[in-house]
């Protein structure tokens, strides 16, 4: 294997979100190999960022093990930033540069030769559809195109792993899926890519194998379709509610009901699909829901599924329940 964690603890003792103690990675162990898109997901606060900072050597673990190539990058960090690249969860200065120049500085930065960089910026901002902002002031771009840029730095002169926290952050629906094209490209060029998301809909499309974290635990970790079979033989009903209306109650049909903003999603069995429909097309009559829509559970189900049960069981060990 190309990447292999184990046994990894991370505690930050003050300073995170007004709390001390906080435990943002709790024995978490995985392994990527060369060629696979790994993907992490988890909600905000998870643990997943705080992981790949680990990896690349801007933080030290308090206990396990990092082995990128055979080599140990906590006892030496600096191989794991020559051997890795990086897409930061936040968004690169490039004030004073265009898009281009950034690129270009970075490959040369990497060791890429001048024309291979010039010829990997050429196919990537192709690829990407940024050629209207290649001249322009990094000062005056849009989130979205600046996330687009820093993609396209971190895959210049792509390490032997990738990183990608939240890439696809303020990019708009047409070029996120060329971007997600171009994440595919990297692993099929032979790099590992560990993909920070939680955007579990898009993740379902473009990862070999994900983990999902919640506390700083990896509390499942399989293919897409794996993960899926816990959920096999389930729909899902999504309602999109009118503004201002209130949540309604579902039938009993309904085994699982989880708010999301503006909508809800439902999870029933196959057998009740016909009574889901007969319900939601009531509900839309009658003014209390824009639209809904039935289809087989997603990944985005076996999430919510599996992080409620991890959230409940570390409720009943915080409460004492089951203990002895």
């Amino acid at each position: 294997m190309l990447l292999d964690i184990q046994g990894l603890d991370k505690t930050y003792r003050s300073g995170v979100r007004g709390k001390v103690g906080v435990k943002a990675n709790d024995g978490v162990s995985l392994s990527l190999e060369r060629g696979e898109v790994f993907g992490l997901l988890g909600h905000n606060g998870a643990g997943k960022t705080t992981l790949i900072n680990q990896v690349v050597g801007l933080l030290k673990p308090d206990a396990g093990t990092i082995r990128l190539d055979g080599h140990d990058v906590v006892a030496d960090p600096g191989f794991a930033r020559r051997a890795c690249s990086l897409q930061a969860q936040s968004q690169v200065p490039i004030n004073g540069l265009t898009p281009r120049q950034a690129i270009e500085l970075i490959g040369r930065m990497r060791g890429g030769s001048v024309p291979d960089v010039r010829r990997r910026t050429a196919e990537l901002t192709e690829a990407l559809d940024l050629g209207e902002w290649l001249g322009q002031d990094g000062a005056r771009l849009s989130g979205g195109v600046k996330r687009l840029v820093s993609f396209c730095m971190a895959a210049v002169v792509p390490g032997r792993v990738v990183m990608l926290d939240e890439p696809t952050n303020d990019v708009d629906p047409i070029r996120r899926r060329l971007l997600w094209a171009q994440v595919r490209a990297l692993a099929a060029a032979g790099a590992a890519v560990l993909l920070v998301t939680h955007n579990v809909v898009e993740a379902e499309r473009s990862v070999d194998r994900l983990a999902i974290l919640d506390r700083g635990k990896a509390i499942v970790e399989g293919t897409p379709a794996e993960l899926k079979a816990s959920v096999a033989g389930e729909l899902r009903l999504e309602l999109v509610l009118e503004p201002g209306s209130d949540r309604p109650t579902p039938p009993t049909f309904v085994s699982r009901s989880v708010p999301d903003g503006n909508r809800v999603l439902h999870s029933l069995p196959v057998a009740a699909a016909g009574d889901a429909v007969a319900w939601a097309a009531g509900l839309q009559r009658e003014g209390e829901i824009e639209e809904f829509g039935l289809m087989p559970a997603t990944l985005e189900d076996v999430y919510i599924a599996i992080v409620g049960r991890a959230d409940a069981l570390l409720e009943k060990e915080a409460n004492g329940v089951g203990a002895g």
